[in-house]
C-alpha cells in the first residue's frame, strides 16, 4: 500500500506543479501588460520585484485550478489506461487510491489558508507601496482632492503633491471628538511629508473648533462686546500658531504611507486585511456594525477559497474518470470545473453582499455546491 501512495502521488505533483506555474504566469503577464505603458524606463529587477509581491494573492486565486487540473490529469490517466480497474481487482477501492489527492489537496489548502491571511495582504500592500512610489513616481498625487480616513477618527486632504520632493500642499486634517460630531481639532498646513506612520507638517496652523458654541453666537444680545468676545472663545477655546513657520507638527496616524497607498491611490482598494487586522475588527465593540459585518465577509471569503482545493479535488475526481481520456480533454474539463467554480463564487459573495445578515450562507456556495456534486457523482462512478 506504501508503494500504491508514492506511485499515485507521483501521478499527481507533475500536473499541480506545471498547472500552478501556467497559472500564475498567465496572471503576472497579464498584471504587467495591463500597467506596461506607465512602466517604460523601470529597471527590470524593480518590475521583477512588482510582479513577485503579486505573486502570494496570485497564488491563491490560481491553486484551486492546478488542483482540478492536478485530479483530472492523473486519475484520466489512470482511468484510461485500466491502472484503476487493475487496482481495483486487487481488492483496493477508488476512496484508497484517491487518498493521496485528498492529502495533497490538504496540505495546498493549508498553504492557501497560510498565503490568504497572512501573507498575501502584506504582500499588497507592498506592491501597491512600490508601484505608486517607485515605479511611477506618482506617489500622494494620486491622493490630490480626496479625503481619506487614516484611523482612529483623523482625516486628511491634501490640494496637490510633489513627486520630486514627497512634499503634499494644502494640507488639511480633521479629528472629531468620539462623544459628540460638533467639537473637533483643524489642521491646516502649507505643506508636509507623510513617512510611515508619521505625517510632519510645517507652516501650520491648529484650531480647536466647537460647532456647538458657534451656534450660539446668534443668540448673543446686541450690544454686549465682551459677551460677544466670550462667545468667540468658546467656539475656538485653542488656536495654536507657530512662532516660525519652518517649526514642523508632527502627528502619528493609525494608517501607514503604504496601507494609505494600498487603501486609496486605486479604484479598487489593495486587500490589505490579514488575519490580525481582521480579527481584531471583529472583537472591537467600538467598530462600526458595517466595518465588523464587511471583516466577516472578507474573513469568510480568504477561507472559503482557499478550502475549494480540497472541494475541487473531490469534484473533479468523478469527471477524471469518466472524461479524462487524453491531455488536452483533461486541461478542458480542468478549465470548465474552474470556471464554474469561480463564477458561482462570484454569486455567492454577489449574495452575500445584498443579505449581509448571514454571509456565510452566501461565501460558501459554491463549496458546498461542489461538495454535494461531487458526492453525488462519486456514488454513481
Amino acid at each position: 500500500m506504501t508503494r500504491l501512495t508514492r506511485l499515485v502521488t507521483a501521478e499527481l505533483w507533475p500536473p499541480l506543479l506545471a498547472g500552478t506555474g501556467l497559472f500564475t504566469a498567465i496572471l503576472c503577464f497579464g498584471y504587467f501588460f495591463v500597467s506596461s505603458q506607465w512602466l517604460q524606463g523601470v529597471p527590470p529587477g524593480l518590475v521583477g520585484q512588482w510582479i513577485a509581491y503579486q505573486v502570494p494573492d496570485t497564488l491563491v486565486k490560481v491553486l484551486p485550478m492546478a488542483v482540478v487540473l492536478m485530479t483530472v490529469v492523473a486519475f484520466g490517466r489512470m482511468s484510461t489506461e485500466r491502472e484503476l480497474v487493475a487496482v481495483q481487482s486487487g481488492g483496493i477501492s477508488l476512496g484508497r487510491v484517491a487518498r493521496p489527492a485528498a492529502v495533497t489537496a490538504l496540505l495546498v489548502t493549508g498553504l492557501s489558508v497560510w498565503l490568504s491571511l497572512w501573507v498575501a495582504p502584506r504582500a499588497n500592500v507592498e506592491t501597491r507601496g512600490l508601484y505608486w512610489d517607485t515605479l511611477t513616481g506618482a506617489g500622494l498625487g494620486q491622493l490630490a482632492g480626496k479625503t481619506v480616513d487614516l484611523g482612529g477618527g483623523l482625516t486628511l486632504y491634501l490640494r496637490g503633491y510633489d513627486s520630486r520632493t514627497r512634499e503634499m500642499q494644502g494640507v488639511r486634517l480633521e479629528k472629531w471628538s468620539a462623544d459628540t460630531h460638533e467639537r473637533g481639532t483643524l489642521i491646516l498646513a502649507e505643506r508636509g511629508t507623510y513617512e510611515g506612520q508619521r505625517l510632519t507638517l510645517r507652516g501650520y496652523a491648529t484650531f480647536v473648533v466647537d460647532f456647538a458654541a458657534a451656534r450660539r453666537l446668534t443668540r448673543l444680545p446686541e450690544g454686549n462686546p465682551a459677551a460677544f468676545r466670550q462667545a468667540v472663545q468658546a467656539v475656538f477655546p485653542s488656536v495654536v500658531v507657530p512662532e516660525k513657520s519652518t517649526d514642523p507638527l508632527t502627528v502619528d496616524t493609525g494608517l501607514g504611507r503604504k496601507e494609505t497607498l494600498a487603501k486609496y491611490a486605486d479604484a479598487l482598494g489593495a486587500d490589505a486585511q490579514g488575519w490580525k487586522e481582521l480579527t481584531a475588527l471583529l472583537r472591537d465593540p467600538g467598530a462600526r456594525p458595517e466595518d465588523r459585518q464587511q471583516a466577516r465577509l472578507s474573513l469568510n471569503r480568504k477561507l472559503a477559497l482557499p478550502f475549494a482545493n480540497l472541494v475541487l479535488a473531490l469534484a473533479a475526481l468523478p469527471f477524471a474518470l469518466r472524461y479524462g481520456r487524453t491531455l488536452g480533454v483533461s486541461l478542458g474539463v480542468a478549465l470548465a470545473l474552474a470556471v464554474a467554480y469561480y463564477l458561482l463564487f462570484l454569486v455567492g459573495l454577489t449574495l452575500a453582499g445584498r443579505f449581509p445578515a448571514l454571509p456565510e450562507a452566501g461565501v460558501w456556495l459554491a463549496n458546498a455546491v461542489f461538495l454535494a456534486l461531487g458526492l453525488t457523482l462519486l456514488r454513481r462512478a
